[in-house]
């Protein structure tokens, strides 16, 4: 499918609240088949997700710091996580640490999900995406771990008020520019 026609469908299910606030946007270089266009996507005229931010790459421990260190992310751990450290340590480890480590590798993989979601987008990236965000449920892509497809499930027109109320506690989960999707279409409520 075409870049204008998908668009065009993208469009098509945006909320009406949202209607002409958020857009998808595109360029590509025509003469230079090594550099893969780019997506972004817009609020208000502002560029809100870039598809292809090069210093993603050398984010990941910055993130993982900023994780770590803000008291409002809970990140939960559970008895197999705990069991799986100690088993690693050989029982050597002080109980009460056990737990301190287990939710160092939860944050640290947290931290890698996050990172590697937005240095995998870009053009390409968008248009495979968007293409499955047509073809699958409403339900699946707000289920999903995809940045992209949780942003345009929360964008569409088919989530409804109560369904957006009821996400709250899920979104504190969620990558920052899902959230802030959330909040705006919260917003619109």
């Amino acid at each position: 499918m075409s870049w204008s026609k998908l668009k065009q469908h993208l469009e098509s299910f945006l909320c009406p609240a949202l209607y002409g606030r958020v857009e998808y946007s595109s360029t590509s270089y025509r003469y230079l088949p090594d550099k893969a266009g780019l997506c972004y996507i817009t609020v208000d005229k502002k560029n809100v997700l870039n598809m292809n931010d090069i210093t993603t790459l050398i984010r990941w421990y910055q993130t993982e710091l900023e994780i770590k260190n803000d008291s409002d992310i809970q990140i939960p751990i559970n008895n197999e996580e705990i069991e799986a450290v100690r088993k690693d340590t050989k029982g050597i480890v002080p109980e009460d640490r056990l737990k301190v480590i287990a939710r160092s590798r939860k944050i640290s993989e947290y931290a890698k999900e996050l990172l590697s979601a937005q240095s995998s987008l870009s053009k390409s990236n968008f248009i495979v995406v968007a293409n499955k965000f047509l073809s699958i449920s409403i339900e699946e892509s707000i289920e999903s771990n995809d940045i992209l497809l949780n942003i345009l499930a929360l964008v569409d027109r088919r989530v409804g008020k109560k369904r957006i109320l009821n996400m709250t506690e899920k979104m504190k989960l969620k990558h920052p520019i899902v959230q802030y999707f959330y909040e705006l279409r919260l917003s619109m409520l």
